[in-house]
């Protein structure tokens, strides 16, 4: 549950006291103003799928435990088929139609923090720096919490030896040693030579100081 910071036609802001990140699709169901909408005129609850296009982080104990802030904008009635496969899914604009902005897939242009091959818009280093991370859970339950270290670090994400099984798409935070701390998500696990498996991490809303 959330309030509506504010909202036109097209999108809204909102904050949420779980993480999510840009791409992402969301079904808000909502008491939308019947002049704003685009479709479902006489229903009670306008039911809205909405493409996350901007985030911001925020203290919690400032903001009631909401720990972002997003701006989406609307997509319409349906979610694509893809989504339905795979809802871990990043979308971007393709275009306007209807009043509603209408979505494609991603383009997969996120740069590995595990192969070495890879050309980086960052540097990473091999540094083993001691984490916590913690998984943002799906109800009320105990969190899983693992102390663990770094493979490699950037800015934008990392690669974390975990024996956490955790899918690609599920949202974790990062804690360093000093109290700095941030959202990330799961881009992939994999299990490497040595048989450890290892998260990679891609930070959201704050980058490592490095």
């Amino acid at each position: 549950m959330s309030r509506l910071v504010d909202v036109t036609p097209f999108g809204a802001r909102l904050r949420l006291k779980r993480p999510t990140e840009v791409g992402r699709l969301l079904l808000l169901t909502m008491a939308m103003p019947r002049q704003l909408r685009c479709f479902d005129h006489v229903e009670d609850q306008y039911r809205v799928w909405s493409l996350v296009r901007h985030l911001r982080t925020l203290d919690s104990a400032k903001y009631l435990g909401a720990v972002i802030e997003i701006g989406v904008a609307f997509v319409g009635k349906r979610s694509p088929a893809s989504f339905t496969k795979d809802p871990a899914t990043r979308y971007e604009i393709a275009n306007l139609q209807a009043g509603m902005w209408i979505v494609q897939e991603e383009s997969d242009d996120m740069l590995s923090e595990l192969d070495p091959a890879d050309k980086r818009k960052d540097s990473r280093y091999t540094i083993p720096t001691e984490v916590t991370v913690e998984v943002f859970g799906e109800d009320k339950g105990p969190a899983q919490i693992e102390a663990t270290v770094t493979e490699n670090i950037s800015r934008h994400g990392a690669s974390v030896f975990t024996a956490l099984s955790l899918e690609r798409g599920r949202f974790v935070k990062v804690k360093a040693r000093d109290g700095f701390e941030v959202m990330a998500v799961v881009r992939n696990r994999i299990l490497g030579a040595d048989g450890i498996a290892r998260l990679h991490l891609q930070f959201i809303g704050s980058e490592w100081p490095i």
